[in-house]
């Protein structure tokens, strides 16, 4: 596989541009259609079409960080690493999701579903990095984020979807690997976590392992149980546990 950039952010821009109506929701729905009939030709389902000014202000902000040069340098370099081949290409294309204003995103359960609910993009053959209006760019958040969701579409491009906990953390154990994330985690808070994860690693139940990923302040905003999950989540945890594997 070869993984290859599209740009999107110029295009995005010139669509927030345009006063917030009926048409540009369906100028919107034709981006993201294309030529076919109700399905995905471009992976923009994370940009909110009604989007306000604050995010025109976040793309400007990711523009002069250079960031489409630095995912094509990404991109380049992951593909020599994992000698990409020509064939069956990848798309790579981010999108900014509105974690602040955006009515319809809750940040925790489509942070979830852009790294666990992937099958729509797997089948489609693309792989769409999520950036939060509510972060702070930099040059070394955009190549970690660019360089975790392309292995985290790698190692699902060769096994199926996660479904019980342990599975979610072997995929992100790998993701934490490969793109080489660090992570530190005080011996006490690594015992509790490591006793809740054993205890529970065969569940295969929504709440508990989001709650494992997010914590407990995220579960309770949304309603969700609690599990005791403080500061250090599945996360970390997975990050800590790829430093004892050596890359294969």
């Amino acid at each position: 596989m070869t993984f290859y950039h599209q740009p999107i952010l110029s295009d995005i821009k010139a669509l927030y541009s345009k006063p917030i109506s009926p048409k540009r929701f369906e100028e919107y729905l034709a981006m993201l259609q294309g030529d076919t009939k109700d399905d995905m030709a471009l992976p923009i389902v994370g940009f909110n079409p009604m989007a306000k000014d604050h995010v025109l202000e976040k793309i400007a902000e990711l523009e002069s960080l250079g960031a489409e040069d630095l995912i094509t340098d990404v991109l380049a370099q992951v593909n020599e690493s994992i000698q990409a081949q020509s064939i069956d290409p990848i798309t790579v294309v981010i999108n900014v999701a509105d974690d602040l204003m955006g009515a319809w995103t809750n940040h925790y359960t489509t942070d979830y579903d852009s790294k666990f609910k992937l099958g729509a993009f797997v089948s489609r053959k693309f792989c769409v990095p999520h950036f939060w209006t509510s972060e702070l760019y930099s040059v070394e958040l955009i190549e970690s984020r660019v360089r975790s969701y392309v292995f985290r579409m790698q190692y699902l491009l060769n096994h199926a979807a996660p479904v019980t906990l342990a599975e979610h953390v072997d995929q992100e154990v790998y993701v934490a690997r490969h793109a080489r994330l660090h992570s530190e985690i005080d011996q006490v808070e690594l015992d509790s976590i490591s006793r809740f994860y054993n205890q529970h690693r065969d569940s295969d139940d929504y709440s508990l392992i989001f709650n494992f990923f997010y914590g407990d302040e995220a579960s309770s905003s949304l309603g969700y149980r609690t599990y005791g999950i403080g500061d250090i989540t599945g996360f970390q945890y997975a990050i800590y546990l790829s430093s004892k594997i050596g890359l294969i």
